[in-house]
């Protein structure tokens, strides 16, 4: 295998792909990429047994073939060669080794065989729908901060999506919980997601697929199964296996009967809750909300550190309350409204909140309150 390519357009592909590949794994040929060079173009695929994603590029290839090499290394010597060089990779079967060159720079790295690298691809995956980049995007920003890093409940470790409502009700949702707060978005179904099956996207997953539409405005294709799902845009494609688990019945936990309505500027309340919070013990964090007519004021004591509170004017009409929340939680969830208000739906002291975005229906989040 021989061919030149342009240094930016090399980074640019080898940074997407390495960022799938464990720094720590018992499985050499897991450390490595996979690079094919056929047509003009250089295919790239990295792989962590349960992601998988491929790249193409364009290059000048004058040799066809393919090897793999070691995925962090390589990425970290492109990304150490000068802006606009052209870069020669040049696999030599006898050696076993691939040489990279750029101007007065060379290197060379041990490879390992391409039929030890592991594919992912087969099984059907009979659903098949596309979704505009930025609603993806709108979507996995909107629920993420939600998901659990609590790994004994791995169910609760991705983002729940599926099909919901029927006929003009029917919408495609997103729902990722941690037991503390749930976060849930909507949008009209797609074309083709008619019937799809409730899947978890594993947190990785997102992570990935987030970093890579980033950047891209092209529509992504979705298809997906019962245990896959794959992602296709552009030159890019991410195949992933799915959290083989149960998701919990969270409609039971969005309460019906909340009819204490509070409204407030949502960049002034998180802003007021960012500051009282500074003298909060970090294992806490909690907040009390003080409601009265058209007034909440925000207070935190900390028996170490001294006592913050903070007045707003607000839209509240009912009996006077209090309320504790975890400041971080609320903050995560104040900063994902767009509009200018948020509106707090309560019941009392010991029951979850809903949050709403005043303007925007498609977005519910639930948030279950801190003794204060």
């Amino acid at each position: 295998m021989k061919l030149t390519i342009e240094r930016a357009a090399l980074l640019k592909s080898l940074g997407h792909v390495q960022s799938v590949v464990e720094r720590r794994t018992t499985i050499p040929i897991l450390s490595n990429v996979l690079l094919k060079a056929e047509g003009g173009v250089l295919g790239m695929t990295a792989t962590d047994m349960d992601l998988e994603i491929v790249e193409s590029v364009p290059a000048d290839v004058q040799t066809a073939g393919a090897t793999t090499a070691p995925a962090h290394t390589l990425y970290d010597i492109v990304r150490k060669l000068p802006d606009g060089s052209q870069v020669e990779l040049d696999y030599a079967s006898d050696s076993q080794s691939l040489t990279i060159r750029a101007g007065r720079s060379r290197f060379m790295l041990g490879c390992l065989p391409v039929e030890d690298f592991p594919s992912m691809a087969g099984g059907e995956l009979p659903h098949r729908f596309e979704l505009a980049a930025n609603e993806l995007r709108a979507m996995i920003e909107r629920t993420r901060f939600a998901i659990s890093t609590e790994e004994t409940r791995y169910y609760l470790n991705g983002i729940y999506l599926h099909a919901a409502g029927e006929g003009q009700t029917a919408a495609l949702r997103a729902v990722a919980t941690d037991g503390h707060r749930l976060a849930r978005v909507e949008m009209a179904l797609p074309q083709g997601a008619e019937g799809l099956p409730g899947v978890i996207v594993p947190r990785k997953t997102v992570g990935e697929i987030y970093k890579l539409i980033e950047e891209n405005a092209e529509p992504v294709t979705i298809d997906l199964s019962d245990a896959k799902i794959r992602f296709a845009f552009d030159s890019v494609t991410l195949t992933s296996k799915l959290i083989d688990g149960t998701f919990p019945d969270y409609e039971r936990v969005i309460p019906a009967d909340n009819d204490r309505v509070l409204e407030v500027e949502a960049k002034d309340f998180s802003e007021a809750v960012d500051r009282v919070s500074t003298i909060s013990s970090e294992k806490s964090r909690a907040v009390k909300l003080s409601l009265a007519d058209g007034s909440l004021t925000l207070s935190v004591s900390a028996a170490d550190q001294g006592s913050a509170t903070e007045a707003l004017e607000v839209g509240y009409d009912a009996e006077a309350m209090e309320i504790g929340f975890n400041a971080r939680y609320l903050m995560d969830i104040t900063d994902q409204i767009e509009g200018a208000k948020a509106r707090f739906l309560l019941a009392d002291a010991a029951s979850p909140t809903i949050i709403r975005d005043s303007e925007d229906d498609s977005a519910l989040y639930v948030l279950m309150p801190m003794r204060v």
